[in-house]
């Protein structure tokens, strides 16, 4: 069952497309996301929260449940299902790890890439054990960093280096840069 397409007012030039935030756990794409909605008009998914909703129980409690590969099926499932326009959708951090979900995803959206060094991004994961993060066991923040990186970047339409800036700056840095990729395309 995937979502009803929400009429929506639309910003960035009349776009209908929705804008796709990916990058690792801890660059604030769900922070941002609800930041940008508010600032277009439009609805926001964070597709972590819709999976815990949709299952029932928390991300951490799939993985150490099911299994990271289980939790991966879980993901795109629900990726797979979701069927709207014009939002702003916050995706987790190891969705890239599906093609098909991301195939959908940017098939009715434009991925934007959030990057931040890898430093601070360690300085905000104080959580990383709970927060329900697709990692094998033994696996560093800094293996898993690398690992992802290229996926995001392949991904990716857009990338926002949210380095040094506060939320409000890198929804207006995302807004821009927006606009300015589909007034060229």
């Amino acid at each position: 069952m995937g979502l009803t397409v929400c009429q929506t007012p639309t910003n960035c030039s009349g776009d209908t497309r929705n804008l796709v935030l990916i990058g690792m756990p801890g660059v604030g794409k769900s922070t941002v996301g609800v930041l940008l909605a508010k600032a277009l008009s439009r609805s926001f998914i964070d597709t972590d929260v819709y999976i815990q909703a949709r299952e029932g129980r928390q991300l951490q409690d799939i993985i150490d449940t099911d299994g990271l590969d289980s939790f991966r099926d879980i993901e795109a499932q629900h990726v797979l299902s979701l069927d709207c326009r014009a939002h702003v959708i916050a995706t987790g951090g190891s969705v890239v790890y599906s093609a098909a979900a991301m195939r959908h995803l940017k098939a009715r959206g434009i991925a934007l890439y959030m990057r931040l060094p890898l430093p601070l991004l360690l300085d905000r994961l104080t959580n990383i054990d709970s927060r329900g993060v697709v990692m094998t066991p033994g696996q560093s923040v800094e293996d898993l960093f690398e690992e992802r990186e290229a996926l995001y970047e392949r991904y990716a339409d857009i990338s926002v280096d949210c380095q040094g800036l506060t939320h409000e700056q890198t929804v207006a840095r995302i807004v821009e840069a927006t606009e300015r990729w589909i007034g060229s395309s």
